[in-house]
């Protein structure tokens, strides 16, 4: 139990919280609470699902528990953001739908979380207009006009205390988001906002809580403003997807964030002492205690009618093909598909990034010849994911692409979709050693030392199918829904360039296509060639074949395999080795 030092006490007995002197005051009584509930990071998962959490109709029954628990004027609801956008049943109305269910859920108060902004400021605005609760944001200014987008703070009174609640966005959104969505805005310093909002709130509230979607992580965190910022009593955070089970305490300032996806829901109770003073409990109610709760009607109800606009929504007509796209399991498990290629040409068409890898696993139907309509994109890519980009070494695509290889011929989830490079690689080699070749669209090798941008979903970015070398990866950017970028390619370029063309191939065992592992790894160390009469050295250079090197030489494949008894795979060679050729 903590007591927050908002208002002088005489007699006080020090105790350690987390490592942090911390003050509890004798000799006081209780003389009234509160209750708020708090969630964030839903990513419009709105509906149970075994991928996500209990879903919000079970939220809103646990909301109108407290309130008959507790009494109306005793309960805040809030929401930390990302809220609006991550599901089709929301971007395909760009967040209308979710609009109308945290609506009928009753919250108090919103912020905009980065993702709020995939839609562009101007519909962000307009989502704003449709909520019933205030969407607060204190560090969010618009250049056109040098005012803050959004109000920066609530007043609510609860129990008879005035709470002030303000709101901080995260500056990351500058570029977790496109930066087309916010040109004109400036994401300003939250430590420096928090600390006007606590000046221009002190005198006018009793309580002071920081709406935030900043998160436990990066340059910008909840815990740098509950640091550096006295006098905010909690914080109710999002961004990070952090489960604090009891809040983590800082400077007298308590962190609160309920993970992510409906996963928990976040309770903090409030007792407001004899000495001015408060005492907080903050607690999660997990997913396996959250589904013994009934689901709320009037959430259903709404669910039902979003769920029945969505399916005519859905029917609209965004491109026609000529071929079957194949997205059958075993096939996009394996290799490469034409559906695959549109996937991964759609990321790379938005993101501007040099390669992008996705995985089978995540193309869950095909697509017949005829008319492509959203819901069968929809039903192609059911889960939501959306796109990251992050930066990777050479030698870091080479390790996702074997894992992605490591069972072939085996269907695999993870085989990965690629775009922007070409592989060849080699089945009968051990895993972990099958990739012979990575060639860049540009023609150029992939450099094991070279930094490059890779575009991927977030679920293989949070390690999905064994992709875990990308979970530590700071993301660079975030973008659309895959869904999304896939019907706005679709819709600009229809299936062009998206047939099966060799990108990922495994190696074709003839002299004619010998493939030449590159400079992405270290490699073997040379073996130089006994010196044999009638030779002479020739060092191998990027791009070389045994075929070129043959016909450069107006020699035979097999003469050049028979001279050099250091090749032992005629079908790969390494740049800067030497061979022998014979003198001309």
């Amino acid at each position: 139990m903590h007591f927050f030092k908002k208002h002088f006490a005489i007699l006080t007995l020090a105790t350690t919280i987390f490592g942090l002197n911390h003050t509890v005051y004798a000799d006081t009584t209780v003389e009234d609470s509160f209750v708020i509930l708090h969630i964030n990071d839903m990513h419009a998962r709105i509906e149970e699902d075994d991928y996500a959490g209990m879903g919000v109709a079970r939220i809103s029954t646990k909301l109108n528990q407290l309130k008959e628990e507790w009494g109306e004027n005793k309960v805040l609801a809030l929401d930390a953001g990302d809220t609006f956008h991550g599901q089709p049943i929301a971007t395909i109305s760009k967040g209308e739908s979710i609009v109308k269910i945290v609506n009928a859920l009753g919250l108090d108060a919103t912020v905009p979380g980065n993702h709020e902004f995939n839609y562009g400021v101007e519909r962000l605005l307009e989502i704003e207009d449709m909520l019933n609760f205030p969407m607060v944001a204190g560090n969010v200014l618009d250049n056109n006009t040098n005012e803050q987008l959004f109000n920066a703070y609530t007043i609510k009174e609860v129990s008879g205390q005035k709470v002030g609640i303000f709101g901080l966005a995260t500056p990351e959104t500058a570029y977790k988001t496109s930066p087309l969505n916010v040109a004109h805005i400036t994401f300003q310093d939250p430590v420096a906002t928090a600390q006007q909002m606590v000046d221009e709130l002190d005198g006018q509230v009793d309580f002071i809580i920081a709406l935030a979607h900043l998160g436990m992580e990066g340059d910008y965190t909840s815990v740098n403003v509950a640091e550096q910022v006295y006098g905010i009593d909690l914080i109710v955070d999002g961004h990070s997807h952090t489960e604090l089970p009891e809040g983590y305490f800082v400077n007298d300032t308590y962190i609160v964030q309920a993970g992510e996806y409906t996963e928990n829901i976040g309770i903090v109770e409030v007792d407001v002492l004899s000495n001015g003073e408060f005492e907080i409990r903050p607690s999660l109610i997990t997913k396996e205690e959250g589904m013994l709760l009934e689901q709320d009607p009037k959430i259903l109800s709404v669910l039902e009618e979003i769920n029945a606009e969505f399916d005519v929504l859905t029917s609209e007509i965004v491109a026609y093909t000529n071929v079957f796209l194949d997205g059958e399991r075993n096939d996009v498990r394996t290799g490469e598909t034409n559906l695959g290629n549109l996937i991964t040409n759609a990321i790379l068409a938005e993101t501007g990034a040099d390669v992008v890898l996705s995985n089978g696993g995540n193309i869950r139907a095909s697509i017949d010849i005829g008319d492509i309509t959203k819901a069968k994109i929809i039903e192609v890519l059911p889960f939501g994911n959306y796109t990251m980009t992050i930066e990777v070494l050479g030698h870091e695509i080479l390790e996702a692409l074997e894992i992605g290889l490591d069972s072939y011929p085996e269907a695999k989830g993870g085989f990965p979709h690629i775009a922007g490079m070409n592989v060849i690689f080699d089945p009968t080699q051990p895993a972990g050693q099958r990739v012979a070749s990575v060639t860049m669209d540009n023609g150029s090798a992939l450099e094991s030392t070279k930094t490059y941008i890779l575009a991927t979903n977030d679920f293989i970015k949070a390690g999905g199918d064994g992709y875990e070398l990308f979970a530590d990866k700071a993301v660079v950017n975030d973008f659309s829904a895959t869904d999304e970028s896939v019907i706005n390619y679709l819709t600009t370029r229809g299936t062009e360039g998206i047939e099966v063309s060799g990108r990922i191939q495994t190696i074709e065992h003839t002299y004619n296509n010998e493939p030449m592992l590159i400079n992405y790894i270290e490699e073997p160390t040379p073996v130089i060639p006994e010196y044999t009469p009638h030779t002479s050295s020739y060092i191998i250079q990027y791009g070389d074949t045994l075929k070129k090197i043959a016909t450069k030489y107006n020699t035979s494949v097999e003469f050049l395999i028979e001279i050099n008894e250091n090749i032992d795979n005629p079908n790969i060679i390494y740049a800067g080795h030497t061979i022998f050729v014979p003198v001309q």
